[in-house]
């Protein structure tokens, strides 16, 4: 009879919210992972580290809410070990610091069931270090103390020791402790922490919501009522605070807190994602476009039998050159295919991904436009040359017609095409509630098919909200479409639509 395997449980602490403190142990975990069992505090992103076919366990645990008891947490842990699963008990900051990972590893070790932990970074110190605040300073603190502010602070009997507190000469840290604020700061006081103690107040930290209110322990709990601040926070009292003013750091970055909508297809988003959140924003993902093959492969097919009499084979997009490739490996073929084909690219995103392959773009044109692409293939001779143009179905035909006209034998072969994406009813929910701030165009296809989704009502719903374009070509199809396009890129790239919107961001801000 075989002897049945038993699972092992990793006790995984994700950080407090930005999900770039994720420790490189917890994201070899969560690709082991069989079974990922995430509280309500966890970045959702973090699940991608995951496989698609892991099962993943909501718990939702809250301070007014619990979807699941711990005791009931704790036999699932143990039910899905003992039927052999890797599972992964991810959790917000570090289990082990009031993230009762303690009382999850005794019910582990009683069951017999193996178990690691993985330590996280604790919001303790990592909040505040998001608000410019170190909790110890030479000048200021020589040690900290992290209590749990859950605990209620206003009844008879408590295990908190407030005299020392009170008296504690470095930094407090309370987690968990914002509805219990007013009685923190009057237990402080009563025993005789002066009320002009300063305070720091620290909502969302270190995520791009994050908000932090300053004040003293005579005043903070009115401040943050004023605020209106909620869970989760983390509260800081201590002569650190005052260094936010001069540290502050995060909040600080050029698109801290600007909410805005990304269009493009899915399997694009990331790149623009990341440096939107590297500069402070919230990026918010609605693809309003899909990539799909071409409807027919056939003059794919026969440009890539006659690759050998091109002259030159110019890629108007990364998608032209993934789709290209993947149909050249289709056919057995590879790289050595365009021996002897000179390669040009409409910028630097599609020469990299040209590079990516090791080939060498002879051609770039200063402007990523296909009118900058037939300007600069004059100084070519075209007559009676072959040119390849692997791209998206249904485009402009102002390259293939510009090259033609300087006597070219142009085949404009089409590798993908993009169609409509997207919940008509999720993207008019984003606009009504007020949920966006800028919305973020890359092609004329994105204008084209955001407008499908909102229906009529896409002029009103997009005049309450900035609208940046990647280019050109992207700003005339939306002035086209009733838009008034406030933000436009000079370098018609991703780095430069974000650049653009960093300039316009603090020409508002002065």
């Amino acid at each position: 009879m075989a002897e049945t395997r038993t699972g092992c449980v990793y006790l995984v602490g994700s950080g407090p919210g930005d999900p770039g403190l994720l420790t490189l142990r917890g994201k070899e975990c969560l690709e082991r992972a069989e079974v990922v069992v995430y509280d309500r505090l966890i970045d959702p992103s973090l699940l991608r580290f995951a496989s698609p076919n892991a099962e993943r366990i909501f718990v939702g645990k809250e301070a007014e809410h619990q979807l699941l008891g711990q005791d009931e947490i704790n036999r699932i842990l143990i039910s899905r070990a003992r039927d052999g699963k890797t599972v992964v008990r991810l959790k917000g900051g570090d289990p082990f610091v009031f993230g009762r990972g303690g009382e999850e590893a005794e019910a582990l070790a009683d069951a017999g069931i193996a178990f690691e932990v993985v330590p996280g970074v604790t919001s303790a110190t990592a909040v505040p270090a998001y608000a410019g605040i170190p909790v110890t300073h030479r000048g200021f603190a020589s040690s900290f103390v992290v209590v749990t502010g859950h605990e209620d602070a206003g009844k008879a009997r408590t295990r908190l020791d407030w005299a020392h507190l009170a008296g504690e000469s470095g930094t407090l840290v309370f987690l968990m402790g914002l509805s219990n604020l007013d009685q923190i700061a009057s237990r402080l006081i009563e025993h005789g922490r002066a009320p002009e103690t300063p305070v720091a107040v620290i909502q969302h930290g270190t995520r791009p919501n994050q908000r932090t209110v300053l004040g003293s322990l005579a005043d903070v709990a009115e401040r943050v009522r004023a605020a209106k601040l909620g869970p989760p926070a983390v509260i800081v009292v201590g002569e650190v605070a005052t260094l936010r003013q001069r540290l502050a750091w995060y909040d600080n970055r050029p698109l801290f807190g600007r909410r805005v909508l990304i269009t493009r297809a899915r399997e694009q988003a990331g790149a623009l994602a990341a440096l939107l959140a590297e500069r402070g924003a919230i990026p918010l993902e609605l693809p309003t476009i899909r990539l799909e093959p071409p409807t027919d492969w056939a003059p794919a097919d026969r440009a890539i039998a006659l690759l050998d009499q091109y002259a030159w084979a110019i890629f108007t997009s990364a998608n032209g050159v993934r789709y290209f490739f993947e149909r050249l490996a289709h056919h057995g073929c590879d790289v050595r295919a365009l021996k002897g084909v000179r390669l040009g690219a409409i910028g630097p995103a599609t020469a990299a991904a040209l590079s990516a392959f090791h080939l060498r773009v002879e051609f770039c044109p200063a402007e990523y436009v296909a009118e900058a692409i037939v300007e600069g293939m004059k100084q070519f001779d075209l007559r009676d040359k072959r040119i390849l143009l692997p791209r998206a179905q249904d485009v402009r035909e102002v390259l293939a017609e510009g090259l033609a006209a300087q006597g070219a034998l142009v085949d404009d072969v089409p590798v993908y095409r993009t169609l409509p994406a997207g919940d008509p009813d999720v993207a008019r929910r984003l606009f009504t509630e007020d949920q966006v701030d800028v919305v973020a165009f890359t092609s004329s296809s994105t204008v084209r098919h955001l407008v499908e989704l909102l229906g009529n009502q896409a002029p009103r719903l997009l005049g309450r909200v900035t609208v940046a374009t990647i280019g050109p070509i992207t700003s005339q199809t939306a002035r086209e479409l009733g838009l008034t396009v406030q933000i436009e890129a000079a370098e018609h790239t991703i780095p430069g639509l974000v650049a653009a919107l960093e300039a316009a961001t603090e020409k508002r801000k002065t």
